[in-house]
């Protein structure tokens, strides 16, 4: 499941000519990109899917959803690792998702 989690910046900077942000996700951390909000800045919480900050969000509101979240289990499920999550379920991973040992699509065909 792919969500759109509120976040807060800790750190804005460029790369590679597209300005960036370091987030806070409840505790877990992660890049994303702010081209849809050139004007965000730190201290101030976002909105954020698949590594993109898509709209800003007051703090009550953010702080809210992210305990609701945890409590759901989702923050986990939507930032834990897949390899600690396969193992929870007894070695299977979402249909789709690369196995330990999975040959690549493109060299099985050869």
């Amino acid at each position: 499941m792919c969500l759109a989690v509120p976040g807060r910046v800790i750190d804005i900077g460029e790369r590679d000519g597209t300005r960036m942000a370091t987030v806070d996700f409840g505790g877990v951390v992660k890049d994303v990109c702010l081209e849809y909000l050139p004007d965000l800045r730190v201290g101030e919480y976002a909105i954020v899917h698949v590594g993109f900050a898509l709209q800003r969000l007051d703090e009550e509101s953010a702080l809210k959803t992210l305990e609701l979240f945890a409590e759901l289990g989702m923050l986990q499920e939507e930032f834990g690792d897949p390899w600690e999550q396969a193992a929870q379920f007894g070695g299977a991973l979402e249909p789709g998702t690369p196995q330990p040992g999975d040959v690549p699509r493109e060299a099985a065909q050869q």
